[in-house]
C-alpha cells in the first residue's frame, strides 16, 4: 500500500505540473485539436538537433548509395509533400516558411517520419511492400507532419526531463526507498508516457487526415492504410502497453473524422 500512494503522489504531482502547461501549439483545424501541452525545452533547440540529425542521417544513406535511388518514388514522395504542405498553414502559420525536405531512403523498413522542422523521410519498403496509392502517402506523411506541427518530440522531451526530475527529486528526499526504484521508471509509462504518446499518435491521424483532405488525398484511403498495415500480421502488445492506438480504433477514429474532412476533399483541387 506504501508502495502505491508513491506511485499515486508521483502521477498526481505530474498532473498537476501539467496544469501549468502553455497553450497548444496549433490551431484547431476543421478537426479541432485543442490539446494544451507541456513545453518547457526551447524550440530553437529541438529544430537544430533535428536537422543536424537528419542531415546525418541524409548523408550516411548517400554514403550507402541508398538516398534517392528511385527517381519516381522520389519524384511522387516530393510531389505530395509539394500539396500537402502548404495547408500546413491552416495549424501553424509559420510552417510553411520551414526548410522543408524530402527524401526516400531505399531500405527494406515500413517507415517514414518528419523531423521537427518539416525534414521528411520515407523507406523505399513502405511504398513497395504495401503497394501504396498516393493517397496512401499522403496519409502517412500527413500523419508524420503533424508530429512536427504538434511538437510532439519538444513535447516528449519536456516529459522526460520533469519525470526524471520528480525520481530525483524523490530519491534524493528520502521518502522513497531505493529498493522500489526500479518500479517507478515503468509504472510511469504504464500511467503517462504511453497514454500520452498515444495520445499524440492520434493527433497525427487526426490532422493527417485534415491535411491530405485539403490537399485533395480521399480521407477514405487513410483507413485503407490502415488496413493494409493489419495485414501485415506479426505480434503487438494489448494497447495498454504500446505507444500506438491499435489498429481498429485508429481506423474508428479515422472514420469517425468523414463528416468533417470529406467537404474540405470535395472543395479541395484534386492531384
Amino acid at each position: 500500500m506504501k508502495t502505491l500512494n508513491i506511485f499515486t503522489r508521483i502521477i498526481l504531482s505530474f498532473s498537476l505540473l501539467t496544469l501549468f502547461s502553455c497553450s497548444s501549439s496549433t490551431e484547431t483545424g476543421e478537426t479541432g485539436i485543442n490539446r494544451k501541452q507541456f513545453l518547457v525545452v526551447p524550440a530553437g533547440e529541438v529544430n537544430n538537433a533535428s536537422s543536424a540529425q537528419y542531415s546525418q542521417m541524409m548523408e550516411e544513406a548517400r554514403q550507402k548509395g541508398a538516398l534517392d535511388k528511385n527517381p519516381s518514388q522520389v519524384a511522387r514522395v516530393q510531389k505530395i509533400a509539394k500539396r500537402l504542405i502548404p495547408h500546413t498553414r491552416v495549424f501553424r502559420s509559420d510552417a510553411p516558411g520551414w526548410a522543408w525536405e524530402s527524401h526516400v531512403i531505399t531500405s527494406p523498413e515500413l517507415n517514414a517520419f518528419c523531423m521537427p522542422g518539416g525534414k521528411i523521410a520515407f523507406y523505399s519498403g513502405i511504398i513497395e511492400k504495401l503497394e501504396l496509392t498516393d493517397g496512401e502517402i499522403a496519409a502517412i506523411m500527413g500523419h508524420e507532419i503533424a508530429h512536427a506541427l504538434r511538437e510532439h518530440g519538444r513535447e516528449r522531451m519536456s516529459e522526460q526531463i520533469v519525470q526524471q526530475f520528480g525520481l530525483q527529486f524523490l530519491m534524493a528526499s528520502g521518502k522513497v526507498d531505493p529498493k522500489y526504484a526500479q518500479f517507478m521508471g515503468p509504472a510511469l509509462a504504464v500511467a503517462m508516457t504511453l497514454p500520452h504518446s498515444r495520445g499524440q499518435e492520434t493527433e497525427g491521424d487526426v490532422i493527417g487526415t485534415e491535411l491530405m483532405a485539403r490537399a485533395g488525398y480521399d480521407p477514405h484511403e487513410a483507413a485503407t492504410l490502415w488496413r493494409k498495415m493489419m495485414a501485415q500480421g506479426g505480434g503487438k502488445p494489448p494497447q495498454i502497453l504500446s505507444t500506438h492506438p491499435a489498429d481498429e480504433s485508429r481506423i474508428a477514429k479515422i472514420e469517425s473524422l468523414y463528416p468533417k474532412v470529406m467537404p474540405l476533399y470535395e472543395k479541395a483541387d484534386k492531384p
